[in-house]
């Protein structure tokens, strides 16, 4: 009988503390899982609520607010800088945006990598109703604002073209066809876009050079978006450096928005992990207990092999072999119970998501879970290798 066998036979005849010691390790091994995977689905809907601020970036004029006084006396305040954004910045902005993407990401690009959207926004009224009035670029505006769905018509393609948002159609009753007259200069409704819940419900989108012409503002935004389309590209470092080189504008990173939402899900897994670990150093306690057990009770069977010729490297592996046993079983079992359970936290702990099992945790779950039993078995193995012969025959 080889000891393969041997181990094999001594799983079948201690079939309880094996079980005992995979349920262990499972344990631990499921807590882990789930926090992975709902760490990974709460990335995933970071990233995804990033797709939904659109930009990276908010180019914005560079005013402030100063308190008059005379003496004691204050005098209110005044807003001091340009209230618009010349277009000609827009080219500076191409070439730091770019820039700095290609510096940090080490990218031989020569064409645009990030997404540029000016606005222009005019308050209008239209047929007696207070709305905002946006200038676009409708090529990069489209592509900045992916969650855009037109309900009904189409979008933006001539000059005159106007798309308006879900509310602004309900309250002043518009459909596709419908002209809107803006200062004397009549826009005929392409559009409707579907609700959405945000700003653009409430407003109406116009070409920007139509829109600067219609109001005498021809060269003049009121703000710009940046989308840098990577996760990783460096929109800090790009703010820092539009806010250095550029006079009279104001770089925001909105992705910060998001890093706090990041920063709390990232100490919430913290908190996971921590009890995940204690949940693994009671499986392993668990799992050390049981091997401490087998090895008192096998006291005779050790005595006998080692009588027989048996080395104690042998013996270190028969019970090495046996914690890879528990380890992988454990392991797997682990990896089910915690992918399962990844389902039922994710929502509860993260809201509305969509969880997936993630197959690459596997090799994790099982490395884990048997590094966890080759410990456990350290102190047993030790014991082992040092029961005497003499004394495992007196147990006789």
């Amino acid at each position: 009988m080889n000891i393969h066998q041997i181990v094999i036979k001594d799983i079948l005849v201690r079939k309880k503390k094996f079980i005992y010691s995979v349920f262990g390790i499972a344990i631990g091994i499921m807590t882990f899982i789930s926090i992975l995977t709902v760490a990974r689905a709460g990335e995933a809907r970071i990233y995804s609520q990033l797709e939904k601020y659109g930009a990276n970036l908010s180019v914005v004029p560079a005013i402030s607010q100063l308190d008059m006084k005379i003496g004691d006396i204050s005098l209110g305040t005044v807003t001091v800088g340009d209230t618009y954004i010349s277009q000609d910045k827009i080219p500076v902005i191409r070439e730091l945006t770019d820039g700095e993407i290609r510096e940090s990401l080490d990218i031989d690009d020569p064409g645009d990598i990030a997404l540029i959207a000016p606005k222009l926004y005019i308050p209008v009224t239209v047929n007696d109703v207070a709305v905002i009035a946006v200038g676009v670029d409708p090529i990069e505006e489209i592509g900045l604002r992916t969650w855009w769905r037109i309900g009904q018509g189409d979008y933006l393609s001539e000059p005159d073209d106007t798309l308006i948002g879900s509310e602004v159609a309900r309250i002043i009753e518009l459909g596709v066809g419908d002209s809107i007259e803006l200062e004397t200069h009549d826009f005929t409704v392409s559009g409707i876009l579907e609700e959405t819940g945000g700003d653009e419900d409430y407003q109406i989108f116009v070409t920007l050079e139509t829109l600067q012409e219609v109001f005498g503002v021809q060269g003049m935004v009121s703000s710009i978006d940046i989308r840098a389309l990577c996760n990783a590209c460096p929109v800090e470092m790009i703010a820092d450096s539009i806010n250095e080189n550029i006079a009279g504008v104001r770089a925001i990173a909105v992705k910060q928005v998001a890093a706090a939402e990041s920063g709390v899900l990232e100490r919430v897994n913290r908190l996971m992990m921590a009890l995940g670990g204690i949940t693994l150093l009671l499986g392993g306690f668990g799992v050390a207990n049981t091997m401490i057990t087998a090895v008192n009770e096998r006291r005779k069977d050790i005595g006998i092999m080692r009588a027989v010729g048996a080395s104690r490297k042998q013996i270190i592996k028969l019970l090495g072999y046996e914690a890879i046993i528990i380890g992988t079983v454990g392991g797997i079992i682990g990896y089910i119970a915690g992918t399962l359970l990844s389902y039922i936290i994710g929502p509860f702990i993260l809201g509305e998501i969509s969880m997936s099992y993630e197959l690459q945790y596997i090799p994790i779950a099982l490395l884990l879970s048997c590094v966890i039993a080759l410990i456990a078995i350290i102190y047993p193995a030790y014991k082992a290798t040092n029961i005497k012969v003499a004394d495992s025959f007196r147990s006789l």
